[in-house]
Parts: structure tokens; C-alpha cells; sequence
């Protein structure tokens, strides 16, 4: 059975992206070349190793299988480059860390301040995506680390085996962020049938995801006046007056001025579980000094 490094390579990117087509735009090839790599995979190994369906490809039982000892030896290869390059840059270390967008702007960069002060010789990089991308990036070996937000009943991030190991860090209600000088700020609460009625300020919805900042539930279809990734942008557009968006209040230390959150009445609470989650298997020294001080970030922020 002959599999060449460039079919491995392929394999864990299409793992990762969940279709050829994000897996060639990722790696500079065209869809048929990847086709044809797996192709060529799926008759060495004698497996099917994705299941097609209408949003992409799941890896198969041997899909997964195989994926595992690809990552293990694709790591090894690009520790072996390292270690050629020099054993200094080996001693230094490093950690792939994945998150949710609100992650990214607390915990995250606190977490790698107090890093670089404990251990300023791991080397960390990081990477936003949606729940589903980052559960993908972790199976394909590609993360170490990633902060996952989830809602009761809190269930495991994919149902692959073995599952991955999901550590809770902290629990927040969500809110919803409306402008400081409005009526709602005033009175310190808004009701579900009130802000149905309002322009809402929500990222763009995702196959991967539902639509985000606007709150679950609402009676009729919300108006989505404005769309934006970023929180802070959010944040900011909801200063202006431009409508509202919901928020937790892990957020508390960036909001801007001129907004504030409140929480919403006569419904139950929105509790949102922030989770670190890693693949099956020991970690590396560098991957526990990240994970503790995300914990100890956590913890202060829950306090």
C-alpha cells in the first residue's frame, strides 16, 4: 500500500475543511487535482474514506482512521524539519490554538500575556472559526487547543471517536447589548416581545452555524440591519444607534462607552458554556502551559 506525503497532506486539509473545494483553495490546487489525490488514497487503501453529502464530505470509520496516523506522521515530519533547522527553535516549542470570536477579545490575548511572561519561549499561533471548523481542525491535528462556546445540553463538538476531551472553564448568561442612553439601558431590562421589534446587528449566518447576535427564539423573523464578524465592530454599531445584539458578559472589559448589556425578562436564561477541548491523548509540556493559563484567565473572568 503506497500513500505519498502530498496525499496525506491533502487528506487532513479535506478533514479540516469539510469539501475539496475549501481544501484546494486552502492548499493552491484545483477541485480535480484533490479529487484525484483522494482518488488515488481511497485505491491504496482499498477504503472509502468520505461519505458525500450535500454541504461537502465526512470522513468515513477508515477515513478516520487513517487520518489519526496521518497526522501523527505528518507532525513528526515537520518536528524533524525543525529540528534540522536548528535545536534551539525545538526547545522553544509551540501551540496551535483555535477560538470562538468572543474568546478573541479577553481571554485569548490575556491568556498569551501571561504566557509570554511564564514561558516566553513557546511560540503560539491562533486561528478564529466557528465551532464545527475548529472541531474539524483538532481531529486533522492542525489545532491543539481550542476555547468552544456550546448551549445546553452542551454535547460533544462532533460525534467522531474517540471524542474529544472538552475541559469546562466557565458558564455566562447572555445579554443583550443595547445603547446606554436608550430607554432599555434606563429601565435595566428588555422583554422577548420588545426587542422582536427592534434592528438587530448579527454576524453573517453560516452553513456551519446559525445567525449570531440576535437572540434565540424571537417571535417572527428578526431584521438584520447591519452584519459584522467582528465584536467590537458590534459593539461599536450598537453605540451609534444602529440597533442592538446580544453579547455575554465576558465582553465587559473592551465594551465601548455608550452601550450597555441588560438582561432579558420573562424567559429563560441563555447560558452559554465556554469549553477547552482538545483531541484524544496526552499533551505536550508547551500545550498544558497554554492550558493553564487560559484556566487561570477563565477563573478571573468568572469571579
Amino acid at each position: 500500500m503506497e500513500m505519498t506525503l502530498v496525499a496525506l497532506r491533502v487528506l487532513r486539509e479535506v478533514a479540516e475543511r469539510g469539501t475539496f473545494t475549501a481544501a484546494a483553495d486552502a492548499l493552491g490546487y484545483t477541485q480535480s487535482a484533490v479529487s484525484r489525490q483522494m482518488a488515488a488514497l481511497e485505491q491504496a487503501t482499498g477504503a472509502r474514506l468520505f461519505d458525500r453529502h450535500a454541504g461537502g464530505v465526512r470522513l468515513t470509520g477508515p477515513g478516520r482512521a487513517l487520518l489519526r496516523h496521518a497526522v501523527v506522521a505528518l507532525d513528526a515530519l515537520e518536528d524533524a524539519g525543525r529540528e534540522l533547522r536548528g535545536a534551539r527553535e525545538v526547545e522553544r516549542g509551540r501551540v496551535r490554538l483555535g477560538f470562538f470570536p468572543t474568546a478573541g477579545a479577553v481571554i485569548v490575548p490575556r491568556a498569551l500575556a501571561m504566557l509570554r511572561q511564564e514561558h516566553p519561549h513557546i511560540q503560539v499561533t491562533t486561528r478564529e472559526a466557528t465551532t464545527p471548523a475548529l472541531a474539524r481542525a483538532l481531529r486533522a491535528g492542525t489545532l491543539d487547543l481550542a476555547l468552544l462556546s456550546s448551549r445546553p445540553p452542551h454535547r460533544s463538538p462532533d460525534t467522531d471517536d474517540p471524542p474529544l476531551t472538552a475541559e469546562p472553564l466557565m458558564e455566562v448568561q447572555l445579554a443583550v447589548v443595547v445603547p446606554a442612553g436608550g430607554a432599555f439601558a434606563e429601565r435595566g431590562s428588555v422583554s422577548v416581545e420588545e426587542i422582536a421589534r427592534e434592528p438587530w446587528i448579527a454576524s453573517p449566518g453560516t452553513a456551519d452555524e446559525p445567525l449570531l447576535g440576535v437572540w434565540p427564539g424571537l417571535p417572527g423573523r428578526p431584521v438584520v440591519r447591519h452584519t459584522a464578524r467582528d465584536w467590537l465592530t458590534k459593539l461599536h454599531l450598537v453605540a451609534a444607534g444602529a440597533g442592538i445584539t446580544t453579547a455575554t458578559p465576558a465582553l465587559l472589559p473592551v465594551v465601548p462607552p455608550g452601550v450597555c448589556l441588560v438582561p432579558v425578562e420573562g424567559v429563560a436564561d441563555e447560558v452559554r458554556r465556554i469549553s477547552l477541548v482538545r483531541g484524544p491523548g496526552p499533551m505536550k509540556a508547551p500545550t498544558r502551559a497554554l492550558a493553564h493559563v487560559l484556566r487561570m484567565q477563565a477563573a478571573d473572568l468568572a469571579d
